[in-house]
């Protein structure tokens, strides 16, 4: 009985998943939560609201107003009343409803009056889940701090082998106990995390750069937020977005906007993790109009930028944790292992160039941590979500133990 006292809405779309919603509903019901099904004109067709009825104890919803008898259902009431609202299946549909605002059905109504937080399993064809159309509407869902449980990859109702498939009843069951049960470890905690390239402008046009996606920084500050931080994010140019609620960018461009961003945040913060790819250097004297070709070398003079880490490293106070990158080329530990001492840091990561599928512009990374007992950690290849978590578990180790 994980769920006792729990309320939750169980929304069902016109998808052949829906015959799986009754096995989600009598395994919600099991665990002892009281279930209201709001369900489609669609959805009714592929499951009848008498079988969802007598497994949840309660009448099924459908409609705005009863028949001919002045009743209606408030979706107001539901959004208020619900501890938790979950649609499976979504269709294609429903899910461009949501994202959209289009409010002409009860169970989209009811999303819109919502308060509480919002599980969404998509159910369709895996050309339909693949569609731009469909996967901008999913990432708007997460923008809006709703979660997406991912379809699985195996046979669908077209005959077609691909993903779509709605995750199994067993497994969203499991995700929403967790969702209630586990603990925010950061909860309470306000972290700076640094991400992107910066560019340093050389002209009114050109500028000095570099590869950095952004992608590693904003995983970091995704998981954070994730496990109930606070996250100050000071970013260079990228095209990626953060989706959690949790999370203030601060967009930045140059090297120097980064300095004054981030020594401005970091005395409110419990910790800080580096992963900006800052330049080292910048012009010493930009131009603010665009310099023309010549016949002639065009020699350029830099200077060095300032050492952010090594700031925030002398301003570090007893409480807080600050956490370095090291992209390097050569002598790779032993340069880790310097910049470690030299700035402050209770921790490094370092990723390394050599390394096949890390480093820039890719969605994987391969990363050593060493901290400051020298204690070295070697990981697998991963994507850089589960990068992100195992360096965000790193410095949740690094808390007290009531943590």
């Amino acid at each position: 009985m994980r769920l006792k006292g729990k309320n939750i809405i169980l929304g069902i779309t016109g998808s052949i998943a829906a015959y799986k919603a009754a096995i989600l509903l009598r395994l919600l019901i099991k665990e002892g939560a009281s279930v209201q099904v709001v369900i489609t004109s669609a959805g009714k067709e592929f499951i009848t609201p008498v079988t969802l009825s007598a497994l949840s104890g309660k009448p099924v919803v459908s409609e705005f107003f009863g028949a001919n008898d002045g009743t209606w259902n408030s979706h107001v009431d539901l959004g208020l009343w619900a501890d938790l609202m979950i649609i499976a299946p979504a269709t294609a549909s429903t899910i461009g409803k949501m994202a959209n605002g289009i409010a002409d059905n009860m169970l989209v109504t009811t999303y819109l009056s919502a308060k509480c937080p919002v599980f969404i399993a998509p159910a369709m064809d895996l050309d339909m889940f693949a569609h731009p159309s469909t996967q901008k509407n999913i990432e708007t869902l997460k923008s809006f701090g709703n979660t997406i449980i991912e379809p699985g990859v195996g046979e669908l109702a077209s005959g077609l082998d691909g993903k779509g498939r709605m995750e199994e009843p067993a497994k969203i069951t499991e995700f929403v106990v967790d969702s209630f049960t586990r603990k925010k470890k950061l909860q309470n905690k306000k972290f700076l995390v640094t991400a992107g390239p910066t560019f340093e402008k050389i002209d009114s046009v050109r500028f000095i750069g570099n590869y950095s996606s952004g992608k590693m920084g904003y995983a970091i500050a995704e998981e954070l937020a994730d496990k109930g931080a606070e996250v100050v994010l000071v970013s260079g140019p990228v095209s990626v977005t953060a989706k959690h609620p949790g999370i203030n960018v601060i967009p930045v461009e140059s090297a120097a906007e980064m300095f004054a961003g981030s020594t401005q945040q970091f005395p409110g913060c419990d910790g800080a993790i580096m992963s900006a790819a800052v330049a080292d250097f910048t012009p010493l004297q930009p131009k603010n109009r665009k310099i023309k070709r010549g016949k002639e070398n065009w020699q350029i003079e830099l200077q060095p930028t300032k050492d952010i880490a090594a700031a925030l490293g002398e301003a570090k106070t007893a409480s807080q944790i600050l956490v370095g990158f090291a992209l390097e080329t050569d002598d790779e530990i032993e340069n880790a292992r310097k910049k470690l001492q030299k700035k402050n840091l209770d921790f490094i990561v370092l990723n390394s160039l050599n390394e096949k599928g890390a480093g820039f512009r890719v969605d994987t990374n391969k990363i050593t941590i060493i901290d400051r007992n020298n204690i070295q950690q070697n990981f697998e290849l991963k994507s850089k979500k589960e990068v992100a978590a195992d360096i965000v578990q790193k410095i949740i180790a690094l808390f007290p133990a009531e943590l």
